[in-house]
């Protein structure tokens, strides 16, 4: 289970713990603080600090002292007129930190955003716990015949069920394994007295991807919308794509006037070439178009006009 009850019972104390502060704070992301959110089978994600609001990128593009005598209405003006031009460095100005559990595979893919400071949990001093991910039924599919990066037609029936036991057997064994080397049982117990057992960081490698680790994730809000329209892409893998929605909805609550400008000018958006955009002006002066002479190869032609229908 993605937390056990004594963790439960910390993240109630802490939220019952009330602390007054002069800084701006954002009241519909401290009603999920320190609250774990379930992701996958075992996995989570909560939030455990944060640092400015809308209002800090409007101070910080201003340069001013406070809120000021602008409007609300002004000021998602100016959010929105520096996300649409690429003015990054007042996101940076407000920072998150996040505890997440999640599988290995999905850890290694998400450690290549190298724009975050990062603290995982050691396999060296402590023992793993025996979770693992297995997906859901729907998410069991074959190798796609067309992108050699994604997911085909979903399996079913016996081959189905085949998979799906030799992914809970693997991962039960190299587990029973990893205790065995350790001599010693999830819970510290020296399994024999007569035997020393291999040490921690050693034994560790023998655990498959699907086991889960943890770690403390903080990263800037540019650097945060950034790793977000990568990772809640349709295209992106749905392992991690299922983290990177729940971060959308906290963004939300959050800074809720950058996440709409965000979902307008980034996620909802589309980057167009020079090319692409000469194509659409010729088109809407009702001019023939081939792609032979729009210079453009047969697959950004293809894409270009999936875009715009």
């Amino acid at each position: 289970m993605p937390l056990n009850a004594q963790q439960l019972a910390e993240v109630a104390d802490l939220r019952a713990e009330k602390r007054p502060t002069l800084r701006e704070v954002s009241p519909a992301l401290e009603d999920i603080l320190y609250q774990p959110l379930p992701i996958l089978d075992h996995g989570f994600i909560r939030v455990v600090d944060y640092m400015g609001t809308d209002a800090a990128i409007v101070q910080a593009a201003r340069v001013s002292y406070g809120k000021g005598t602008k409007k609300t209405q002004e000021d998602a003006g100016l959010i929105r007129y520096l996300l649409r031009h690429r003015h990054t460095t007042p996101f940076e100005m407000c920072e998150i930190k996040f505890h997440i559990k999640l599988p290995i595979f999905v850890a290694r893919q998400w450690i290549r955003h190298r724009t975050a400071n990062v603290n995982e949990y050691s396999g060296r001093y402590s023992i793993m716990d025996r979770e693992f991910y297995i997906p859901a039924p729907e998410q069991l599919a074959c190798q796609s015949v067309t992108n050699r990066q994604g997911r085909g037609d979903v399996l079913e029936g016996a081959e189905a069920a085949r998979v799906l036991q030799l992914l809970r057997d693997d991962a039960n064994q190299v587990y029973n394994n990893y205790e065995s080397m350790l001599n010693e049982s999830e819970d510290g117990t020296v399994i024999d007295e007569g035997k020393k057992g291999l040490a921690r960081e050693l034994a560790r490698m023998n655990l498959s991807l699907n086991y889960y680790t943890q770690w403390y994730w903080k990263v800037d809000l540019h650097n945060l919308m950034h790793f977000l329209k990568l990772r809640a892409d349709p295209h992106a893998q749905y392992e991690i794509r299922v983290y990177a929605e729940a971060m959308l909805d906290i963004l939300k609550a959050w800074v809720p006037t950058t996440h709409q400008a965000f979902m307008d000018y980034r996620m909802g958006a589309a980057e167009i070439s020079a090319k692409g955009l000469e194509v659409i002006r010729r088109k809407l002066r009702g001019e023939t178009v081939e792609r032979e002479e729009s210079g453009l190869t047969k697959r950004e032609w293809d894409e270009l006009f999936a875009l715009i229908g």
